[in-house]
């Protein structure tokens, strides 16, 4: 038997990043885990808050009757109204319980919403660059990807968006902070965008390192700025929880489609196989929804890492948010020189792995060792094209 068409075509062009994280175990095994610097994934290397533990100790020792039963199919009803309650008391909006569907990370939430709202052929815009799962999540309900440039700070374009803008468009994914570049969208970048995002047309927001940002910075509320958007949300890095998958989905109650939308979402969540976000996970997360990693942690590292990238000659600005780090490479090729660094024993993604060549990303999730030993190995890359 053959698997499908649309599978093999995917493979072909499967994500730089689970790529690369082959490479490093190859690596590792002829030149020993000491010799290998892995900036390809971003998988935390901190452990959880210790609030969270403590959380889940308490929903593990409680063992409250039926707690690993089956639910209601959008998740625990008093999990979706604390959650409601937190994003009313941030964004100043209404929401209720019924706004939240409890989903297997921001993953989930995005895939149950682009199942709800895709016809095929209807189009989801992209903006590049960009995670390159989205892809695969629009071209898993039927969808067909449409890209739109970001400007040369890497903030969304309404003009380049409003020209994407087609009678099939259902949707434009927005990632701030952004991976892979780590920019923040500024207010009056979102509020640009309001003039190009309309019916039927939603903005999917989708927030999972909202908390990760710098230098003081504060994120603006897209909820609040775009009329038309929903949000997707996950505590995979904002609590250093990425195995066990546990995000939901917001659609605020102004929608005019929203009771539609929220059913539609509610099934589709469960015919995907999904059926529910993880039982104790939700308990947990009802009980600490704010609780995050300490963020300095990853911004010693971006500061380390892009100043000696600089003093190298790299260009290699420091992101405003995310732990990732998107310099230039030296040369237009970044899949050659990402080779190169490979070589050296370093493992960083090709800007052309997220729509954009001539960059490349490095992950903020090495350890503080690694990364200082790493830092002769792009020096010497460096020299090799210079």
């Amino acid at each position: 038997m053959s698997i499908a068409r649309t599978i093999g075509e995917q493979l072909e062009r499967a994500s730089w990043i689970r790529r690369m994280f082959e490479i490093g175990i190859q690596l590792r095994n002829e030149r020993g885990a000491e010799n290998v610097f892995d900036f390809s994934l971003g998988n935390p290397e901190v452990e959880p808050p210790e609030a969270v533990i403590d959380a889940l100790r308490r929903v593990v020792a409680e063992n409250r009757p039926r707690s690993h039963g089956y639910m209601p199919n959008a998740g625990f009803p008093g999990t979706r109204s604390a959650i409601a309650a937190n994003l009313a008391r941030r964004t100043g909006l209404p929401f209720r319980g019924d706004d939240i569907l409890m989903t297997n990370g921001a993953a989930g939430a995005i895939n149950v919403l682009l199942k709800s709202i895709l016809d095929p052929g209807d189009e989801v815009i992209l903006l590049n660059p960009y995670f390159p799962e989205y892809r695969f999540y629009v071209e898993n309900h039927g969808g067909r990807v449409v890209t739109a440039e970001t400007d040369d700070r890497f903030q969304p374009d309404a003009d380049s968006i409003a020209r994407a803008i087609t009678p099939r468009t259902k949707a434009v994914i927005l990632n701030s902070p952004n991976n892979p570049t780590g920019a923040v969208y500024t207010s009056e970048t979102l509020r640009e965008l309001e003039s190009v995002i309309h019916g039927p047309m939603l903005a999917i927001s989708d927030e999972p390192y909202r908390p990760l940002v710098y230098d003081g910075l504060r994120v603006p509320e897209t909820l609040t700025i775009l009329s038309r958007a929903v949000l997707a949300w996950s505590w995979s890095k904002a609590m250093a929880i990425s195995g066990e998958r546990i995000g939901y989905l917001a659609i605020p109650p102004h929608l005019p489609e929203a009771p539609s939308l929220r059913n539609a979402c509610t099934f589709a969540n469960r015919i995907l196989g999904y059926i529910n976000a993880p039982a104790l996970w939700q308990l947990v997360v009802e009980q600490v929804p704010e609780a995050t990693v300490d963020v300095t942690h990853y911004e010693a590292k971006r500061n380390r890492l892009c100043d000696a990238l600089t003093a190298m000659g790299y260009d290699a600005p420091r992101p405003q948010g995310s732990f990732y780090v998107f310099p230039k490479t030296p040369i237009a090729d970044d899949v050659a020189f990402i080779r190169i660094l490979q070589e050296e024993g370093i493992l960083a993604v090709p800007g052309s792995g997220f729509g954009r060549s001539g960059y490349m990303r490095l992950s903020l999730t090495i350890g503080e060792d690694s990364l200082e030993r790493s830092l002769a190995g792009f020096g010497r890359a460096l020299r090799k094209v210079c």
